[in-house]
């Protein structure tokens, strides 16, 4: 199979290209200096020229905050280059899986979010979410996998924020009102590459087992990495931001069982692995 592979120097993008070139599969692994996706006429002919059989939507506008202030490039990149995307799969007659966020939701009630359940975005970041995800459907063969908290070897995080400050600081300040699901990419990586091999259109949710609050999941990061700093739990008032955050981000798996797909381990776990294999990185670099 040939998958082309959206954002794939980005955090989940580079794993995706390595779980995708371990079984086998040929792959275009595509970023931003590739080509540009928010040209139509330029993405059109580059997808005519490699002809994939499916395309692995990795790339987006992600900066929450600042979509506030660029809804325009938001929408450009996260709506309508995907439009461009689904429409190559429909001619094509290739598989388009999007990958989505739980900011789509409002975040009100306190049990994990289903598939089932409408999408309320409170954010410009969300709402351009929610463009692509209608965009992605537009095709027959998709499948849109929403996902939250991601964490992984490639750009910033919240675990390599953390480990930062938690060296630098005795105590760090961090949100307790928020909860969600951590997500590790090496796993995220696996399970798209297993929903691409036996692909059933739908609407996915896939993170990580449990849920957590951002407080809970720094502490639990100082504790695994061995760090003595303290977390001040404070509220989301107390930490301002220019976009709104869904107080509820933790997203239901049921989707997955549903169609035969295995769930993720735990967040706790994958925390862990990835701990050992940044650790790893750190003494090969040495």
């Amino acid at each position: 199979m040939h998958v082309l592979i959206t954002g794939a120097r980005g955090q989940l993008g580079s794993d995706c290209v390595k779980a995708a070139r371990a079984r086998g599969w040929t792959v275009s692994a595509v970023g931003r200096d590739d080509f540009d996706l928010t040209e139509v006429e330029a993405s059109t002919c580059v997808l005519q020229r490699l002809q994939p059989h499916a395309i692995l939507h990795c790339a987006a506008y992600t900066a929450v905050d600042q979509a506030e202030d660029e809804p325009s490039l938001a929408y450009a990149v996260n709506a309508a280059a995907t439009q461009t995307l689904a429409d190559y799969c429909a001619r094509a007659g290739a598989w388009l899986c999007y990958i989505s966020t739980d900011y789509v939701f409002d975040g009100s009630g306190t049990r994990p979010r289903g598939t089932d359940e409408t999408p309320e975005p409170i954010n410009t970041y969300g709402k351009t979410k929610l463009a692509g995800e209608r965009a992605a459907g537009s095709c027959a063969k998709h499948m849109i996998v929403r996902t939250s908290w991601v964490f992984g070897r490639g750009g910033g995080n919240f675990v390599k924020t953390m480990l930062r400050l938690g060296a630098e600081r005795e105590e760090v300040r961090v949100v307790a009102d928020q909860i969600g699901s951590p997500t590790y990419t090496v796993d995220l990586a696996r399970l798209l590459c297993d929903m691409l091999a036996k692909p059933i259109p739908g609407i996915y949710h896939a993170t990580n087992a449990n849920g957590c609050s951002w407080a809970d999941f720094a502490e639990e990061i100082f504790r695994q990495a061995g760090l003595p700093a303290r977390v001040a739990r404070i509220a989301s008032k107390d930490y301002p931001q220019k976009a709104a955050r869904p107080k509820n981000s933790r997203l239901s798996p049921a989707s997955l069982a549903r169609a035969g797909y295995e769930s993720l381990p735990p967040w706790q776990d994958a925390l862990k692995r990835f701990l050992a294999e940044i650790k790893g990185d750190s003494k090969n670099n040495s």
